[in-house]
């Protein structure tokens, strides 16, 4: 088993990445029912938690289904970080996560996110000061450094550590490089052999299919895959993963049919927690990944997203010709 304090995990557990506008309840709960087995929420403005902020306190909701799940935090000062974590605690969540990777310009500006990268003693400082305020576990998503010229992550894990940190996830990407550019597993595999490390650590970056998952398993020893733009529009990536795991066999994707029955089920249930405007909005952006393969897939998309209400794209959905429907 992998052991987060107290949460107990599969022993090679697949993770959802917390993902702004993306993670949200609706879907974290689609990829559970996939076979994801640790879920986060989408990030959370500490100093948003701390002033009771609406729409950031909605965030910390969670369904029992969804368990375990972290509440993901962001912001570059520990007491306010702290305060925060506290605020999120009393929502029962099961870990809290510590956000020192997001390369946000918005984000980096305000000092938060990556912007810590710049500034490892203030990572260590955050961790402890959270760590030191609530009683559950506390976790920390980062990144191998700001730059090429700047990769501390071997290090730096270590005394994430040693504050207190009970599992660390490692982007294998730097700030500079965003999201672009190949993600570099090297030094997430020297953290995991780093004799000095006992906590699990998760690596995250460029899993995109059932093989590159096993690949990183294999070659560099992390303790689970953490995975985020692969899945949206995809959630049975998961599935798809643990299938391969344990016959080596590939498994396909669901039918249309059932991706059909899927994206309806997405679709009501976020209408349901975000009211019809927000919820439609929300599905537009997994539909090319919902129907990857359909014939005409630019004409259905630009159906699905130029549709305001939920009849609307439920007629749409109903109406995908037989013709088409083999992926």
């Amino acid at each position: 088993m992998t052991n987060i304090g107290k949460i107990s995990l599969p022993p090679y557990p697949l993770i959802l990445a917390p993902m702004e506008d993306i993670t949200d309840s609706s879907f974290r709960m689609l990829c559970k029912s996939y076979g994801a087995d640790l879920l986060y929420t989408e990030f959370i403005a500490s100093d948003a938690l701390v002033r009771y902020v609406p729409r950031s306190l909605k965030k910390l909701e969670f369904e029992p289904m969804e368990r375990p799940i972290g509440v993901q935090i962001f912001g570059r000062c520990p007491d306010t970080m702290a305060e925060a974590a506290a605020i999120a605690e009393s929502y029962q969540p099961d870990f809290i996560d510590l956000n020192f990777g997001c390369p946000v310009k918005k984000v980096v500006n305000k000092g938060g996110g990556a912007a810590l990268l710049n500034n490892p003693s203030k990572m260590i400082e955050i961790t402890n000061a959270v760590v030191k305020k609530v009683k559950i576990p506390v976790t920390v998503k980062t990144r191998l450094g700001w730059d090429d010229k700047n990769k501390p992550i071997v290090e730096v894990a270590e005394h994430l550590q040693d504050a207190g940190a009970s599992a660390i996830a490692i982007h294998g990407r730097t700030k500079a490089q965003m999201y672009g550019g190949k993600a570099d597993w090297s030094l997430i595999g020297e953290v995991v052999r780093n004799p000095a490390m006992h906590i699990p650590v998760f690596g995250n970056g460029d899993v995109i299919c059932p093989k590159t998952a096993m690949n990183v398993r294999q070659e560099y020893g992390v303790h689970g895959v953490m995975i985020g733009r692969a899945c949206i529009g995809n959630p049975w990536l998961f599935d798809q993963i643990k299938h391969f795991f344990k016959t080596r066999q590939l498994k396909p994707p669901p039918d249309i049919k059932k991706r059909i029955e899927v994206c309806k089920w997405f679709l009501l249930k976020s209408v349901e927690l975000k009211g019809e405007k927000r919820g439609i909005f929300h599905l537009r952006r997994h539909y090319s990944a919902f129907f990857k393969g359909l014939p005409n897939i630019k004409n259905l998309r630009m159906q699905l997203v130029t549709s305001n209400s939920v009849e609307e794209i439920m007629d749409i959905l109903d109406n995908i010709p037989e013709r088409e429907s083999h992926v």
